[in-house]
């Protein structure tokens, strides 16, 4: 099972890590969330959890409702079950949610061989990652003017980082479901360069339209993809973008219904465009105190768990951490990386659909940098 950083480590992290005159007010923070994490002594992924989360996509990938989709209808004929336009992806609420929870299932796959559930879902993905499918995935971008802009670019994200997953798996069929998919990434990969030069300014935003999260990932996929023509333009319009940013107002966050940290989404991207002398001198004046161990920032708190935007919450304290985690050398970014996934990673799995169906892959990919 997951277990957590003791709180009272935490604590002496933060405080170590800070200059005398925020001491106070950083042990005072760490007190304030005591009550609230149970206080184990480490975080790591054993089988034993990755067969409970690994249940939580099975359940949902092929759950054909509710559904929510985002269409603007010019006809009757728009009018269908969305299975039919998304053979693929057509569960776990939405089609983002559909993708990153054929990502989470093939991730777990490859880390657990022995997975549980590893047959059902072997079956499940050959059912919906066939070429006909994909190739149905892929005109319904094309098919008029508002559905190329479908997912843009939250799902254009995870269709690539279930491509990258799929791509250094040496097996059978996830050779087959990578050949299947890629004419999708191919779409995707060049609509991201079409997208970018019209896209004047970025977008800051703590929910799905995040114009870093999106080229963060796209990001890792063209690296391992070798495509650098996508690359280049990640690259090139990120500087664009963000090059220049300084002191990003953490504390003005979270939003109420954020499941993103729009500084660090940005800080993650800028990690992989710059060098590392680069990024250490932007990181010095776009977030000063996570440098000399000064920040204070607090999990986001859930109070209804049952309600789809305010569970955003716990999303944002897993995707904060994996923002956090690859600053490897900075102690005090780790500890409160710690202290977000303690405060989410017990109530994932906790009934309501409203979270279940997609915040394993978040607490899952959090997991995987903590452990890169």
């Amino acid at each position: 099972m997951f277990k957590l950083l003791l709180i009272s480590i935490i604590s002496i992290l933060l405080i170590t890590s800070c200059g005398e005159n925020k001491q106070s007010n950083i042990l005072e923070a760490s007190q304030e969330l005591a009550h609230e994490v149970e206080p184990i002594s480490e975080i790591q992924l054993d089988i034993e959890t990755a067969n409970r989360l690994a249940r939580l996509p099975l359940k949902c990938i092929d759950h054909k409702l509710p559904y929510k989709r985002p269409v603007t209808i010019t006809s009757e004929a728009d009018l269908v079950m969305p299975i039919v336009e998304h053979p693929a992806f057509y569960g776990c609420f939405d089609w983002h949610s559909a993708v990153h929870g054929h990502w989470s299932l093939i991730y777990l796959m490859k880390t657990f061989p022995d997975l549980d559930i590893a047959a059902e879902a072997r079956a499940k993905l050959n059912q919906n990652l066939t070429k006909e499918n994909i190739q149905t995935e892929v005109a319904y971008f094309n098919k008029n003017k508002y559905t190329k802009s479908f997912e843009r670019t939250y799902g254009w994200a995870w269709v690539l980082k279930l491509q990258e997953e799929l791509m250094d798996w040496e097996d059978e069929d996830a050779k087959r479901w990578a050949a299947h998919l890629q004419p999708l990434s191919d779409h995707i990969a060049q609509s991201y360069q079409d997208y970018l030069p019209k896209l004047v300014y970025p977008i800051r935003v703590g929910e799905h339209t995040n114009t870093a999260f999106g080229l963060s990932f796209a990001y890792d996929y063209a690296v391992a993809a070798d495509d650098k023509d996508l690359l280049s333009a990640i690259k090139s319009n990120a500087l664009r973008f963000y090059s220049d940013d300084k002191d990003c107002p953490i504390s003005w966050e979270p939003s109420g219904y954020d499941f993103l940290s729009p500084c660090l989404q940005e800080l993650d991207l800028m990690r992989k465009v710059l060098t590392n002398d680069e990024f250490q001198s932007w990181i010095q004046a776009f977030m000063p105190t996570l440098v000399d161990g000064q920040l204070t920032i607090e999990p986001g708190r859930v109070k209804d768990r049952t309600d789809g935007k305010l569970v955003h919450l716990d999303g944002v304290n897993f995707s904060r951490a994996w923002c956090l985690y690859p600053l490897r050398k900075n102690s005090h970014a780790q500890a409160i990386a710690n202290q977000h996934m303690s405060y989410s990673i017990d109530n994932i799995s906790d009934g309501n659909y409203a979270g279940e169906h997609w915040l394993a892959s978040f607490a899952l990919y959090a997991l995987k940098t903590m452990g890169q």
